[in-house]
């Protein structure tokens, strides 16, 4: 069994710290199962449950003050004193209105301000650090430069303010992997009728962060490395190391290099190393992103050569897996152009876009199993509508910083060519989503999308992709705060070739499940998930917990519906925890168990899984590139 060797001494708290949580949550339901349903919205309630959390909180506080071992624990591991900031202009659209009267001013002068990872407050800039831990980090930590947030600014000293360049401006800043979190805001005292003072504060995460798991009964571990902001210059390096694994090679390593940003053109450089057992890669591209609404211009050019294995189509009474390797080499090319509609109301920016793209991939096959894995040539062109628009909330995959929502909508079509080296052939796909947002309702996205070659009138490798997510209103009792997550996605292969088949393993259907049997071309999964943010805080990491739900089908075959077979599911509880201000992804500790077990294989119904990927995320609403609907 892999524990997170560097949590290894954490997790005998965290159990017992659950024990204390599931009772102050049953008290907690006594206590408001005397009211009515509709007492809840009253104030008389909310002191009440308000006043129970200041006595658990005063209960394990007076227990730390005591000489004893559990005293000097609780001491050491908890802080007390922690307040949740509060974050003024939760909603970006307000935001941009406020600002109207200040578009296409002139900037003056700009001024910035970079924090420390530890101990600095957005919101509150007297706020210094206190003890010696704080202090220490931050002595191991290179402050963000200026110069580099300065060239994430999209408006310049001596040049008009265009609209919506303050909210754009914020929104990069924040989502950088090396700040937590970012305010852009005017000088109000110094603002004339014609121009404008700039001020923009900013707060670091501690860059420099790692992680680690080590299974005392094989030895096999693996250890993995990251730097998100080199010197302070923004560079990124991730690096993975695994050791004494049960496979082909008892080893494997990963590297990634990124350069944003380069000389303030939006440019940034990628370039990946993988050497695994069943994948090998070398990569190296230079892209621009539709990075903010007003972007014009995006593109990207690369190449990439790899080395992979894939499972073979299943053999009646097979109870062994079978791969094939593909080798292959790829070139590629893409450039859009946004272009906005015109508006005679200076004070009011179109959010709606239309793009025009282009794409053209070069693939070279040195190996592969079949003739359906052929070398060609890929042109694609690109038409898409998007319209952007982002507003801001707390606790929906952070732990109370400030966090962007994508809503709005994005619809394209795709039109290409491929001159294969065997057979020619056509190509189309289309797409469309949509979300809406309130903090009353809740967050609702859908998507669907269909793409497919044709050959001879015929279809292949077609697919039907649908998706849609739905999280709820934050429901808050006191200090603790309630969150519920629903996700349904299908996919529906057509005429796929028999190499390509569907698994439901992790992110792709149910978490913690690992199986190589269960595979097809249809597949239809439902996830449930209930995140209950607790006060509680634990080497400065905030806890959380969940308790999940999820249901997949699978089926082969053109004409089989997955709706017809028995479904595999998964249930399961944990901890979810994280310090905002360190580099490391949210950490989950989870207790999965699934009724039913792949055929062909031993498999255990009950198993930990520890994961710092989150299954859940936004899907932004900006153009990406002509591409083909993905099967996977």
């Amino acid at each position: 069994m892999r524990l997170l060797h560097c949590l290894f001494t954490r997790t005998t708290l965290l159990c017992l710290l659950s024990v204390l949580l599931l009772a102050s949550v049953c008290h907690a339901q006594q206590e408001a199962g005397t009211s009515k349903k509709d007492s809840l919205k009253t104030t008389q309630t909310d002191t009440t449950r308000q006043k129970f959390d200041e006595r658990v909180m005063s209960n394990l506080r007076q227990i730390s003050q005591r000489k004893t071992i559990m005293g000097k624990l609780l001491k050491a591991v908890l802080v007390f004193d922690r307040r949740d900031e509060e974050v003024y202009g939760l909603d970006a659209e307000l935001i941009e209105r406020e600002n109207e009267r200040h578009n296409y001013k002139v900037v003056r002068h700009i001024e910035i301000k970079t924090l420390n990872a530890f101990g600095y407050s957005i919101h509150d800039t007297t706020r210094v650090p206190v003890n010696i831990l704080e202090k220490a980090g931050n002595s191991l930590h290179m402050k963000t430069r200026q110069r580099l947030i300065r060239n994430k600014l999209l408006f310049k000293s001596f040049e008009y303010l265009e609209p919506l360049a303050l909210v754009e401006s914020e929104r990069l800043l924040r989502q950088t992997s090396y700040l937590l979190d970012a305010r852009v805001m005017v000088n109000e005292f110094t603002s004339t009728e014609d121009s404008v003072d700039i001020y923009i504060i900013t707060k670091d995460v501690f860059s420099l962060g790692g992680s680690g798991s080590y299974s005392p009964s094989s030895g096999a571990g693996r250890v993995a490395v990251r730097e998100l902001n080199f010197l302070g210059l923004g560079h990124q390096l991730r690096t993975s190391y695994r050791f004494n694994m049960e496979r082909p090679r008892p080893w494997e390593f990963t590297s990634a290099y990124t350069i944003e940003n380069i000389g303030n053109s939006y440019i940034s450089a990628d370039v990946i190393y993988a050497n695994e057992n069943f994948y090998k890669e070398r990569s190296a591209y230079l892209r621009r992103d539709f990075f903010s609404t007003n972007t014009k211009y995006a593109g990207a050019v690369g190449t990439k050569w790899a080395d992979e294995q894939i499972l073979l189509p299943p053999v009646a009474a097979d109870s062994l897996p079978y791969f094939s390797n593909i080798e292959y080499t790829r070139h590629e090319a893409w450039i859009g152009r946004a272009f906005k509609f015109k508006t005679y109301n200076l004070g009011f920016e179109p959010r709606a876009r239309t793009i025009v793209a282009m794409r053209v991939i070069n693939t070279n096959y040195s190996y592969s199993p079949s003739p359906s894995f052929q070398s060609n040539t890929l042109i694609l062109g690109s038409l898409g509508y998007s319209v952007r628009r982002y507003y801001k909330d707390r606790f929906l995959f952070g732990f109370g910083r400030t966090e962007d929502v994508p809503a709005g909508s994005l619809f394209s079509f795709t039109y290409g060519y491929e001159n294969g080296r065997l057979q020619d052939r056509f190509y189309f796909s289309t797409e469309g989503s949509f979300a809406k947002y309130s903090p009353a309702f809740g967050y609702f996205f859908g998507r669907a999308a269909y793409g497919s070659f044709i050959r001879n009138r015929n279809l292949e490798q077609g697919v039907l992709d649908l998706e849609t997510m739905y999280f709820t209103k934050l429901s808050e009792w006191g200090n603790w705060k309630l969150r519920h997550y629903v996700l349904g996605r299908g996919t529906f292969g057509v005429n796929r070739f028999p190499e390509e088949l569907l698994t439901i393993n992790n992110e792709s259907g149910l978490r913690g499940f690992r199986s190589d049997f269960v595979r097809g071309s249809k597949r239809l999964t439902i996830n449930y998930e209930a995140n209950l943010y607790t006060p509680f805080s634990l080497f400065g990491f905030r806890l959380a917990t969940v308790a999940f739900a999820d249901a997949a089908w699978i089926s082969t075959g053109n004409k089989s519906s997955p709706l017809k077979t028995k479904p595999y599911t998964g249930f399961g509880i944990g901890f979810r925890f994280r310090n905002e201000y360190l580099s490391f992804s949210t950490i989950q500790i989870l207790l999965n168990y699934y009724p039913k077990g792949p055929p062909f294989q031993d498999f255990n119904n009950v198993r930990i899984y520890q994961t710092s990927r989150p299954f859940y995320d936004f899907a932004d609403f900006r153009f990406i590139q002509p591409g083909l609907a993905e099967f996977q």
